[in-house]
């Protein structure tokens, strides 16, 4: 399985730095302290199945998280912090334990201010994160953060560029890839994630575009495969 790294690029004209749920889910308060404005969340249309309940609601949270980025002028940092998230809850350990329910909400907390604490994450994400806890909707926190990256990138005019290749690129390779990708997409911003995927052999792929949905592929891999194709292999009989 290919596994994660983070990096982040962006480029720019000026460089930017619980248990049973209800049919349709009830309009959530969320108060993120005094120095923060409240939000509602509200997702009032009917919902069918656990899946569409579960995606609108990590919608809902994804979207409260970013407005009040937006109204401190702290989008950045905060996607940042979404970044860090995703790295700790990609875990399955971490995650387990936050989202076991024999395990007491307060010793969830005691172990959260350390992870804010030890990751320094600003007031408003803490916060955020001790809600998840309390409604018991941390089992989403892959999702939001899914859905943060959209909203975020709408917000700024950003386009996300996934990198896979063998070996770790440097970065002036993952500038010139932005570059490429910015000139593609006419984005204001790019944003490069990079996996390290061994099954590639060599080379490396970039999926941009909605959900991905644009592939370019570099790697020595798909040539092989190109190439298997044009030899015809299966009409091939060994001699022994």
């Amino acid at each position: 399985m290919a596994s994660l790294q983070h990096a982040s690029i962006s480029l720019q004209p000026k460089l930017l730095s619980s248990s049973q749920h209800p049919r349709s889910l009830p309009s959530l308060n969320l108060s993120f302290s005094a120095t923060f404005p409240s939000l509602k969340l509200s997702t009032t249309r009917p919902l069918h199945g656990g899946a569409k309940m579960s995606a609108s609601a990590a919608s809902s949270y994804a979207t409260a998280l970013a407005d009040v980025a937006k109204s401190n002028n702290t989008l950045d940092a905060t996607s940042s912090d979404v970044e860090k998230v995703e790295k700790i809850f990609s875990d399955p350990q971490v995650l387990e334990f936050f989202t076991n329910p024999t395990i007491d909400v307060l010793k969830k907390r005691q172990v959260l201010d350390e992870i804010v604490s030890s990751s320094e994450l600003q007031p408003h994400t803490a916060n955020f994160l001790n809600i998840l806890v309390d409604a018991k909707r941390i089992d989403l926190i892959k999702e939001i953060v899914k859905e943060f990256e959209l909203v975020y990138n709408e917000l700024t005019d950003t386009e996300l560029a996934v990198v896979s290749s063998v070996v770790k690129l440097e970065s002036q390779h993952l500038a010139q890839i932005a570059k490429q990708v910015q000139k593609l997409t006419g984005a204001k911003n790019v944003r490069i994630k990079t996996m390290i995927d061994p099954s590639l052999v060599a080379g490396f792929t970039i999926r941009y575009g909605s959900s991905g949905s644009k592939l370019i592929d570099m790697s020595v891999k798909k040539q092989l495969e190109e190439i298997a194709a044009q030899l015809d292999l299966g009409d091939i009989q060994l001699v022994v």
